[in-house]
This record gives C-alpha cells, structure tokens and sequence, in this order.
C-alpha cells in the first residue's frame, strides 16, 4: 500500500504554539453547532452538529490529546451527542466557565499552557486568554477573534472544531500516522488485511 502525503498545512508559527498542548476545552453553541438554537413547542432544544467535527473529536482522543467540552447550556441532544463520541470529560450549564474548567484541569494534571481552547462569544473570553492556543471560529464575535491565535476558515457547526483539532494533531505530529491508519482496513476477515 502506498503513503498518503499529507496535504494540510498551517502557518509555522502555529506549530510552536500548539505543540505542548495535551487537551483541548470546546464551547457547544457556536461552536459544534451553529449557534441556532430551535426550541419545540414543548421546551425541547434541537441542535445540528457536523459529522466532521464528531470524527475529529475521535481523531483527537485517538491521536492522546484529551477532547473537554464545557458548555453553558444543558440539553439531552448534547449530551447524547457526547456520549456517542465517547467524550468523557464535559460540563453543562456552565455560567462560569472559568470555574468549571479549573478543578477539571487540575483532576487531569493540566496546566493551562497545555490546553488548547475553542470558543466563539464572551462567556469563552476567560478560558481562551489563559489558553497556551486560543482558536475562535470564522463567525466568532469580534471581540473573540481579537485574541485568537487561530481564526478558522469555516464557521461553527460547519467543520471549524475539526480543523481546529487537525491544526492539533498536526502541530504534535500525530496527524500524518492517524491519516495513514484510515488507508487500513481493520476488518480482519478482508482480503490484504493485516492480522
């Protein structure tokens, strides 16, 4: 089987700021989704969330960067949508992001110059100042992508938290193995597979 060569890049300055990072802290609303909310007749949130985003949160966990997601929002649909990404570590209803973030970090012995936070509106502002990467979506609000290291090219819920974690692994160098393992079958009973 031949090497797949990686085509993705990003600015060299880029790697030198996220290579330390060993977790990264996303926002939901604006985030993972597009910031629309719809509320049913009988109070039930919906959200649409990118499958991009979901395989790149798998990617992530895979590729030993811890995927955190705080929220200041509720809801069984993302909770559901969390759990089907095997993602263990998250807050919900966050008002305090700050506070919720401090004791999570300390529990996985982090500290903040290895963390890596996607956030998109004010209540993200404490966490992405601290952050050794800030990254804010290309729908951020202004004051946000101010203070980003990295704007990203595509909007929340439209791929930009999974370029976000791309940017990570390639920053770790572990994005060119992850893409070389999806040229692999892992059935077994395939013609070729390896054992």
């Amino acid at each position: 089987m031949q090497a797949l060569v990686p085509t993705l890049s990003f600015p060299a300055c880029l790697r030198q700021q996220a290579s330390p990072i060993r977790a990264a802290i996303f926002d939901v609303d604006g985030v993972l989704t597009d910031g629309t909310l719809y509320i049913s007749e009988a109070g039930e949130t919906l959200k649409a969330f990118h499958a991009l985003d979901g395989h790149g949160l798998k990617l992530l966990a895979q590729g030993g960067i811890t995927p955190i997601v705080i929220t200041g929002r509720d809801s069984p649909a993302v909770r559901r949508r969390l759990k089907d990404l095997g993602i263990v570590h998250a807050v919900f209803g966050a008002h305090d992001k700050l506070a919720a973030a401090e004791p999570l970090l300390a529990q996985l012995g982090l500290s903040w110059a290895e963390v890596a936070v996607m956030g998109d509106d004010w209540p993200d502002l404490p966490l992405l100042v601290r952050a050794g990467l800030a990254v804010a979506p290309a729908n951020a609000h202004t004051e946000v992508k101010a203070i980003a290291h990295h704007v990203s090219a595509l909007r929340g819920g439209e791929g930009a938290a999974r370029e976000c974690c791309d940017l990570l692994l390639w920053a770790t160098g572990r994005y060119a193995d992850l893409l070389q393992g999806h040229l692999e079958t892992l059935d077994t009973t395939a013609p070729g597979a390896r054992p």
